[in-house]
């Protein structure tokens, strides 16, 4: 159980380093340059795929995580 867990943090260390950089547009809060970053912008395509696995990737750590907490 160990090993699966080292596999989905090495798993989801790169699908989030490979999603689209959303830092940038988060900055823009502060500044009030972009009145759109929480409107309905949809993702499409790879970028919605990518986000799906980073959830279940994320959910499946929390889970793995606390199973090995409690043994």
């Amino acid at each position: 159980m160990e090993k699966a867990l080292i596999v989905i943090s090495v798993l989801l260390i790169l699908i989030v380093l490979l999603q689209s950089n959303k830092a940038s547009d988060a900055s823009q809060i502060i500044t009030g340059g972009n009145a759109m970053l929480m409107g309905k912008s949809k993702e499409r395509g790879a970028e919605k795929l990518i986000t799906n696995v980073t959830y279940a990737l994320g959910f499946a750590f929390i889970i793995i995580s606390f199973i090995l907490s409690i043994n």
